[in-house]
């Protein structure tokens, strides 16, 4: 497992994004995955609200390989932690702090990212294990709220920014001490092509401090 993490530190300190690809089906999985790819975005979720969400992450995780970290969002249940791992997935994103799925993902050997609001939730999510938190929705917090819990969370806990992220406002959310950000709509909604998506993350990049850029 130290490997697996060591791995997903490593993605998120070159390029600090996981990818939501929420309503993405198995057909349009691997020239979107690639696309990300090819700009630098290693860690890509696929929401189990998606169609045939096992079935795209089997594909994307066998065509990718190593070179990647492929996963589930939307992970509320137990069972679906098992069958993300079946799926040959390596991470587990929730939008919630549910110590039992949070349990069960650490054991399976996967990295598990719930989300969070408050600090109980965000130290009940480390006490379960998690490798890293989700500040979800960011629309209703801001950078100072951030700040004011960096201040009491674990040194180095990887703290992602999740909901209605702009580009413009990504170097304040990294100063108060966001280590990066999941993006769903501003990368990926349905129907986009995979040049839409790769121009969407450029752009997005292009916003960010040179020393966090790919």
């Amino acid at each position: 497992m130290a490997q697996l993490t060591d791995i997903f530190t490593d993605h998120i300190r070159r390029c600090p994004v996981i990818a939501i690809l929420r309503g993405i089906t198995p057909d349009e999985i691997l020239p979107v995955g690639h696309a990300l790819m090819e700009c630098g975005i290693n860690v890509i979720e696929i929401p189990l609200n998606s169609p045939e969400p096992f079935e795209s992450i089997n594909r994307l995780s066998a065509d990718l390989g190593d070179g990647a970290i492929i996963g589930a969002g939307t992970v509320l249940r137990v069972q679906d932690v098992e069958a993300v791992q079946a799926a040959g997935g390596q991470l587990v994103v929730s939008p919630n702090t549910d110590p039992k799925v949070i349990a069960a993902t650490v054991a399976a050997g996967m990295i598990s990212v719930p989300g969070y609001f408050t600090p109980t939730e965000a130290f009940a999510a480390i006490h379960a294990g998690a490798h890293a938190i989700k500040l979800f929705p960011a629309e209703a917090a801001s950078p100072s709220v951030v700040k004011a819990q960096r201040a009491v969370l674990p040194t180095g806990l990887p703290l992602f920014i999740v909901g209605g992220v702009q580009a413009n406002e990504a170097r304040e959310w990294l100063s108060a001490g966001a280590s990066g950000f999941g993006l769903g709509g501003a990368l990926y909604r349905p129907g986009y092509s995979p040049k839409q998506v790769r121009d969407a993350a450029l752009q997005f990049l292009a916003s960010l401090p040179v020393q966090v850029r790919t």
